[in-house]
């Protein structure tokens, strides 16, 4: 094994499984996906420990592997799903839920991430995820509606355009931050009802564009 496949199966084997990550098709996915391509160069030797690593664009990280793999499991995402990947980054998480999903579509409004990305999908042959340019606050209605949703980063509010972009029973996942504590919750839609429920407590960054709006008090 290579240095990187050691670390990955570290990895996999003291942080995915201990942090009750038992889907087999995920933790496949966390040992075939090699880490290390999606960090930039100075957090190259951070890319297997277990830390949110901070992107290039202000405000966004990597999250750490454990809870990144608590937050897909929870999306229970199954082959024939479509998925909505709301910045993605340099691609880490939607080449994860490639190996789970028909297709996901990776949203990336920062340049130099999203052709990170695409540089990323091609060498690693990965042909059902589409990298496309938006806002991550509006999100990409134009592919969906999505059976399941990510947005891999803190949150204060969601705006209502990207609950209509669930499809029936879908399921949209994120980080609720609520001042300085936050849990990942998983949202679910039935019909035009929208309910949400809490998976475990994680905090990350406010993703720019998702806080709450301030009120000034007199």
């Amino acid at each position: 094994m290579t240095d990187n496949e050691t670390l990955r199966q570290r990895m996999v084997d003291n942080q995915i499984r201990t942090r009750d990550v038992t889907d087999r098709e995920l933790i496949q996915a966390f040992l075939n996906v090699p880490r290390e391509r999606f960090v930039s160069g100075v957090q190259q030797p951070f890319a297997y420990s277990d830390l949110d690593l901070p992107l290039e664009s202000p405000g966004r990280v990597l999250l750490s592997p454990a809870l990144l793999g608590r937050i897909i499991q929870a999306m229970e995402i199954t082959p024939k799903e479509v998925v909505l990947d709301l910045g993605c980054g340099r691609g880490y998480a939607s080449a994860l839920m490639a190996r789970l999903a028909e297709a996901v579509v990776a949203v990336e409004p920062d340049e130099e991430l999203r052709h990170a990305a695409e540089a990323n999908m091609v060498s690693l042959k990965i042909d059902n995820v589409a990298i496309v340019e938006g806002s991550l606050t509006e999100g990409y209605p134009s592919e969906g509606p999505y059976d399941a949703i990510l947005i891999a980063g803190g949150i204060e509010v969601i705006p209502p355009a990207i609950f209509e972009q669930l499809s029936e029973y879908g399921r949209l996942a994120t980080i609720e931050m609520n001042g300085e504590a936050g849990r990942v919750m998983i949202y679910s839609r039935v019909g035009t009802h929208t309910s949400g429920r809490p998976v475990l407590d994680a905090t990350a960054p406010v993703i720019p564009g998702f806080e709450r709006k301030r009120e000034f008090v007199f």
